[in-house]
């Protein structure tokens, strides 16, 4: 037995791992899952195409069986599996997934709800109309032809392309460490963008851009910002917010409804709906009460039925944020460019397939002029021949076979040996006049054709102008009306075009429910009457914020740790007086123990504005409206707070306002806004007010054009009186007496800073809220104890006092007020004949704190 004899050759692991896995990887990206920039197709949809033109499964032409192509496509030039290579099939034909389908598909392809399509026995398919231009001319030898993977057929490495396809389609895909994301744009304005760079190859970006917007899906949709879109387009990297394009109808009975009618691009349908449906579920939007889908043949209609009352734009600003309907688009322009995988820029991605299209012009030229050079070479031979007929008929009878009469005209008229031939093979009707003038007539018009072939390959211009006329021509053929609306950012419609603006009470509850409520639904009341609910709570809950602002508005809520959190009044529920709204928690994150304190409303963060801060200890702070301009979602600090003290209340001012800090046990000072300077967002304040032991700030406000210091009472008393009989102080002292705090009146609860048409709202801790006007309450010093504002019920207290702004439009009715009792009159004459209060502490001249 003959011994065998193996070599071994020893190899480095790592070397030979590290070389594998390349070659691999060169094979995925440049094999499998990139497209190329020129054609814009990976290679298993430019084989499925080829294949279909194989079989002349053209758009005129009856459709055949998916299972055949996809047959020939494995067999012939794609070995790797026959799923594959249908489900490119399936999604070149969606018309959801390609901008412009290159497949006409006959049967279930698929649905934008994620149902799958049907097997491939079951579905027909021919090329699309448009995919025409993308094999036009391939029969001309305008790109190169390699074997196919055992070497018996040749396939194209590119296809002629004489559309923009990897822009118009876009392209999806994930190689080995990299992956492409183009998005699919219109055709129209492609081919605008192309004659422009054809005829100023200096254009920049943003000329490109006066044509070409932005992408353009082909589920149509919202684009919201164009700062995304320049950067993908300069960089070849951007991201892109796409949104679905949804309205609010009004529905039966005074109920609205929310119907979104386009999607993002790549977002399922059904998926969506059911995102949506377990948000409902899960009670994170409560105020939809159902959801139907009916789309149909006429286009996407999904049906989200509100509940009676619920606000629909705070609803689709939710499922904007928490669902599919609003998402990122992120672009990675990254394509095969001479055999290497680039990211390119619009500009270079332009300029490659206009780089494609010269050289398929070139060769398509260069193909035409050598078939028309070896026509005009037969028809001048056929010429010659006709010029000497009946030697040319003399020779051939003479001759004793078809190679001596082929030599022998070769010789004695100087023809080539296809000349001959043609003489030879020529029909004899060809010698009657009318087809002798036709050979004559021919011969001059590929002469003429020659030349114009040959000018052609001499300019640049001429070809340029070719591809320009092409592309015009592709234009009138497909192009389209832009799908995708782009809303600009700068120019962003926002949220309050599309809500009419008005006044609303917001009411917040100690508990922390809000909502807001129309302002028509409180109607004036006079002095002492019982009021109306202003909202429902529990027993041991009371109303603890209540204010007007506009729909428009922001609200900065600031907490009892001194944070600050940001809203707008429209996002909050709207509903009737006597409903308790929603817990504050779904707008804001509070932190345990952490409740909300000062609700400020504020149109818009100017400069020149202040907020002016205190806590209950008495400490003041001022700072930059603008500070608050940029509020994250875990909300910022607004003012550091020491330990056992709480913030309570905030101001917007022009810094140039008096401010009063009044206390619970009726002591109350007044001082100048320039007393305070502007701090930091994360200072401590200084001191605004001494306090005595037990007592504490009840209110902060700045008197601003008031006439009145309006005091109420935790046992419904209260009073007017005039702002000069409060001097102004340096902040830091213990202030004067404000009202006198008896077991008849109780303790402060509110003091406000009023003129003489204001209007106040006081709320009570059982939800009670009364309405009335500043000028029916009696104006009194400030050494007394006030007069009845409310009749309270049985273990009621006043639990706030709110200002109301008049309306030019009010229409409710005025009461006027009861006269005061006989023992009220009594009592404010003895308070009138008492003297001034004895100690008005002097201000405390001692430095300031600091202020982190």
């Amino acid at each position: 037995m003959e011994e065998r004899i193996e070599k071994v050759t020893p190899v480095d692991i790592e070397d030979e791992m590290s070389r594998s896995y390349l070659d691999y990887a060169m094979s995925v990206i440049i094999g499998r899952a990139l497209p190329d920039v020129r054609d814009g197709l990976k290679p298993v949809h430019r084989r499925v195409l080829y294949a279909m033109h194989d079989l002349s499964n053209d758009h005129t032409k009856p459709y055949k069986k998916s299972a055949r192509i996809a047959g020939d496509v494995i067999g012939k030039y794609h070995p790797h599996g026959e799923m594959p290579v249908y489900d490119s099939i399936v999604r070149m034909a969606q018309s959801f997934s390609l901008r412009y389908p290159l497949v006409d598909g006959q049967g279930n392809f698929g649905s934008i709800d994620g149902d799958p399509p049907a097997a491939m026995r079951y579905t027909e398919i021919r090329m699309a109309k448009i995919t025409a231009e993308m094999l036009r001319d391939i029969e001309k030898e305008t790109v190169d032809f390699v074997p196919n993977y055992d070497g018996t057929l040749s396939e194209p490495v590119v296809l002629p392309a004489a559309i923009p396809n990897l822009l118009a389609n876009g392209a999806d895909g994930i190689a080995v460490g990299m992956a492409t994301k183009i998005p699919p744009h219109n055709l129209s304005e492609l081919v605008d963008a192309l004659i422009t760079l054809i005829e100023n190859p200096k254009a920049d970006l943003a000329d490109l851009m006066q044509h070409i917007k932005g992408p353009d899906f082909p589920t149509a949709g919202l684009i919201y910002g164009l700062e995304g879109i320049r950067q993908a387009y300069a960089t070849g990297r951007g991201s892109i917010v796409m949104r679905a394009r949804a309205h609010v109808e009004p529905a039966k009975k005074g109920f609205e409804r929310i119907v979104i009618t386009e999607i993002p691009y790549q977002v399922n349908k059904a998926r969506l709906i059911e995102n949506i449906a377990q948000l409902v579920r899960d009670k994170r939007v409560d105020g939809i009460g159902d959801i139907r889908d009916e789309s149909d043949r006429e286009g996407m209609r999904v049906v989200l039925d509100l509940k009676r009352e619920e606000p629909a734009q705070p609803i689709l600003n939710y499922l904007y944020k928490f669902t599919q309907m609003q998402d990122t688009f992120g672009v990675i322009l990254l394509s095969i460019v001479n055999n290497q995988p680039r990211v390119l820029t619009l500009r270079e991605m332009l300029e490659a397939f206009l780089s494609h299209r010269k050289e398929i012009v070139y060769r398509r030229t260069e193909f035409d002029l050598r078939k028309a050079a070896e026509r005009a070479h037969i028809l001048e031979g056929l010429k010659i021949a006709l010029d000497h007929l009946d030697e040319v008929i003399q020779t051939i009878r003479a001759a004793a076979n078809p190679q001596v009469a082929k030599e022998q005209l070769r010789f004695k008229f100087k023809l080539s040996d296809l000349q001959a031939q043609a003489i030879l093979d020529m029909r004899l009707q060809r010698l009657t006049g009318l087809e002798r003038q036709k050979i004559l007539d021919e011969l001059k018009e590929m002469l003429a054709l020659i030349e114009r072939l040959k000018a052609i390959l001499a300019s640049e211009k001429l070809v340029l102008q070719i591809i320009s006329d092409e592309l015009k021509a592709v234009k009138e053929a497909y192009g389209d009306e832009r799908r995708t609306e782009i809303v600009p950012q700068v120019e962003e419609i926002s949220i309050e075009d599309m809500i009419a603006e008005e006044d609303m009470v917001v009411t917040v509850s100690h508990s922390g429910y809000i909502k807001r409520s129309s302002l028509d639904i409180y109607r004036t009341q006079g002095r002492g009457g019982k009021g109306r609910i202003g909202m429902t709570t529990r027993d041991e809950d009371f109303v603890e914020h209540l204010f007007i602002a506009s729909t428009h508005s922001y609200i900065l809520i600031f907490t009892t740790k001194g944070r600050l959190h940001w809203l707008k009044v429209h996002e909050l529920p709207q509903v009737g007086a006597a409903a308790k709204g929603k817990a504050l928690v779904n707008f804001v994150k509070l932190e345990e123990g952490e409740q909300v304190r000062a609700i400020l409303p504020v149109k818009e963060f100017e400069d020149g504005k202040f907020v002016m801060m205190a806590t209950r200890q008495g400490v003041v702070k001022k700072t930059e409206l603008k500070a608050f301009s940029n509020v994250r979602s875990a909300g910022i600090i607004a003012l550091s707070i020491d330990k056992g003290d709480d913030f309570l209340a905030a101001r917007l001012t022009d810094g140039r306002q008096d401010i009063i800090l009044a206390t619970n046990a009726g002591k109350i000072i007044r001082f100048p806004e320039e007393g305070v300077r502007p701090m930091g967002r994360a200072a401590r304040g200084v001191r605004g007010i001494k306090l005595r032991a037990n007592d504490f700030v009840v209110e902060m406000d700045s008197l601003a054009d008031a006439t009145h210091i309006l005091t109420a009472t935790e046992n419904g008393y209260g009073k007017r009186t005039e702002v000069g009989l409060y001097r102004k102080q340096s902040r830091g002292g213990m202030g004067i007496i404000d009202i006198k705090t008896t077991a008849r009146n109780g303790k402060v609860v509110g003091v406000k800073a009023v003129g003489e048409e204001d209007q106040i709202m006081l709320s009570t801790t059982n939800g009670m809220v009364a309405r009335m006007r500043v000028k029916r309450i009696s104006i009194v010093g400030r050494n007394t104890q006030g007069v009845r504002l409310m009749v309270l019920d049985a273990q009621d207290k006043i639990a706030s006092v709110a200002k109301v702004a008049e309306r030019s439009d009010d229409s409710a009715q005025e009461i006027a007020p009861p006269e005061p009792t006989a023992e009220e009159l009594a009592q404010l004459r003895r308070e009138a004949e008492q003297p001034p209060d004895a100690a008005e502490e002097p201000a405390d001249e001692t430095p300031e704190e600091p202020e982190e």
